[in-house]
């Protein structure tokens, strides 16, 4: 008898005489240890002097206008979403780069056994996204916040920090500041694939804000990994439930 993780679900239909059940739902949690990792959590309003720092969930709230409208089929929410996408892969690998380096410090000490400082009362945050970009952007978030956790463990122990790595360190922060700021130049005109087609005025205000989006993204040949299920356009059939992401 095939076990139950033999089922290929995509061959099993939709039973029209069972209800269907309801939504998912499930708790996820970010555990920050470190002031300079939980003040990008709400980010920081304009001041006088200081420019608007995006925070987390900023950052979240202006996903889901970019959600939407790759559900609408703009290419130009796929194409920031693409970005996002791009942005936070390259930062996190960055900060594990960084980490890594930091971490062989630590281990080069010798007769020390030194392990990475904690927070006596570290935050815990309840993450209720619709989107899943803004959970990758807390996995992210929760890597900087490593970051500065070891480096704070190699000052206390008095152990030298080679200035290359110094400078990735004032660094690190803008690394996670920019791609939580990446949705904010995505502006919603209400635009599809097939008013690009038809060269609408609105696709023409699209290009002066944002620019000519890619032919590839466009054509639909460079997409973003995670996407919304398109709403059906005027004669094209529904999608599978079964296959929505």
């Amino acid at each position: 008898m095939s076990s139950d993780t033999d089922i290929d679900f995509d061959t099993i239909p939709p039973s029209a005489h069972l209800a269907r059940p309801g939504g998912l739902q499930g708790d996820v949690w970010l555990t920050l240890q470190t002031y300079q990792a939980q003040a990008l959590i709400r980010g920081r309003r304009a001041e006088e002097g200081k420019p608007v720092i995006v925070g987390l969930l900023g950052f979240a709230e202006r996903l889901r206008t970019l959600w939407q409208a790759a559900r609408m089929d703009d290419p130009y929410a796929d194409w920031w979403l693409l970005k996002v996408e791009e942005g936070i892969a390259g930062s996190r690998a960055q900060l594990c780069r960084l980490q890594q380096l930091l971490e062989a410090l630590i281990a080069s000490a010798e007769g020390l056994e030194v392990s990475i400082a904690h927070s006596e009362r570290p935050q815990r945050v309840s993450l209720q996204f619709a989107n899943p970009y803004a959970f990758r952007a807390a996995q992210l978030l929760a890597d900087y916040d490593q970051v500065v956790c070891t480096a704070m463990t190699l000052r206390h122990v008095g152990m030298t920090i080679p200035d290359a790595l110094l400078d990735q360190l004032k660094g690190s922060g803008r690394w996670v500041r920019r791609v939580l700021a990446l949705p904010q130049g995505y502006q919603s005109l209400g635009i599809s694939r097939k008013d690009v087609a038809q060269g609408t005025p609105s696709v023409n205000r699209a290009r002066e804000r944002m620019g000519e989006v890619p032919m590839e993204v466009l054509q639909g040949d460079r997409l973003p990994s995670l996407r919304p299920t398109k709403f059906p356009q005027s004669g094209e059939q529904d999608h599978d439930p079964l296959v929505e992401t």
